[in-house]
């Protein structure tokens, strides 16, 4: 029988699918913000928090440095993709007043 790998959860619940979708939701994010002119701190922030998915999503699930990253890098990129949403919401008031 071979060895079953269990996909750890990063912090609250996250699985490794619901990791690759906050990935894919920050890369899309960070480009926007590009094209958008977004203040370069929340530019920075989402950079951040794409680099390290991108990195950590290279990694075995299990090994120390994602272990050790992820449960932090999941709440920042959080916040980040909140800022943005705030920030692109705003925008869109203004465009449409």
């Amino acid at each position: 029988m071979g060895k079953r790998q269990h996909a750890p959860e990063a912090g609250r619940g996250e699985s490794l699918l619901d990791l690759s979708h906050l990935r894919r939701e920050t890369r899309t994010a960070l480009e926007l913000a590009v094209v958008g002119l977004a203040p370069s701190d929340l530019v920075d922030r989402l950079a951040w928090a794409a680099g390290l998915l991108e990195a950590i999503a290279e990694l075995p699930p299990d090994s120390p440095p994602v272990l050790a990253l992820l449960p932090r890098l999941a709440v920042r990129t959080r916040s980040a993709l909140a800022e943005w949403n705030a920030w692109q919401e705003k925008l869109l008031r203004k465009a449409k007043a």
